[in-house]
């Protein structure tokens, strides 16, 4: 997409999973794109992908929940890379449990990962899209925001995902910032792989399970999520903001 060249996105999560294949989907569609993990090795991964393809990436690493960290890996990313226009909300872990065995540590972690890690970062970013009178957010919330057993952190994040990325919509559409989220039912990941280990479960039997119960009878692919994600930030979306849709092989409740 032509409208995208010299624009630069910052993707956290990237490493792996939907994180890389929405990473790896805006550089073929012209971005410069920051690849941000927690850990810098990680990130090179997805980076050295995105640059043997043609792209242009810059591996970055930064806890998304340290403030410090954050502002310095938006200052690097604008820096080498240009100013950030674009930012996906990726980044993300799961500490499941029943709500009397969660811990004190287990909520806060995925609450300070995903809402906070959110919030810094497009704090961080914004500042350079309303100087360049243009930018998209995009925030992953989760089709377990309408509830999901064992999973009363992780919920209760992507619901607030969904309250943040509508805020955000009203706050800065003015200044030619759109924001969205993005909500995926069962995609084929690391984490939903871990899942299925710590129920005890062979992975293809669990996905086949899922299957049964998604009208398009298959389970979702991170490039799934990646492909609505790039619409969201094309210029093409420019009157879409303040959404949130659900990336799940049929209607959710």
């Amino acid at each position: 997409m032509s409208q995208s060249l010299n624009r630069v996105a910052v993707v956290t999560g990237a490493a792996r999973g939907i994180g890389a294949a929405t990473a790896r989907r805006l550089a073929r569609d012209g971005f410069a794109v920051a690849v941000l993990d927690l850990d810098e090795q990680s990130a090179s991964g997805t980076a050295e992908a995105i640059v043997a393809d043609g792209g242009t990436a810059l591996a970055v690493a930064a806890d998304v929940s340290d403030e410090q960290q954050v502002n310095a890996a938006v200052d690097t990313v604008a820096e080498r890379l240009g100013p950030p226009v674009v930012l996906v909300n990726n980044a993300g872990v799961t500490r499941d449990n029943l709500l009397f065995k969660m811990s004190s540590d287990d909520w806060d972690t995925v609450l300070n990962v995903h809402l906070r890690g959110a919030f810094l970062a497009s704090r961080a970013v914004q500042k350079y899209q309303v100087d360049q009178g243009w930018g998209r957010i995009v925030n992953l919330s989760s089709s377990s925001a309408l509830g999901n057993r064992g999973q009363a952190n992780y919920a209760a994040a992507k619901a607030g995902m969904q309250g943040f990325t509508k805020t955000l919509a009203i706050e800065l559409g003015k200044f030619g910032v759109t924001v969205n989220a993005v909500a995926p039912g069962f995609i084929e990941t690391e984490m939903t792989a871990a899942t299925a280990a710590r129920l005890g479960v062979d992975f293809d039997d669990f996905k086949a399970a899922a299957a049964k119960g998604i009208p398009v009878q298959r389970v979702g692919q991170p490039e799934d999520v990646a492909n609505t994600i790039a619409f969201l930030v094309s210029d093409e979306a420019s009157f879409v903001s303040g959404q949130v849709i659900y990336v799940a092989g049929g209607p959710l409740d």
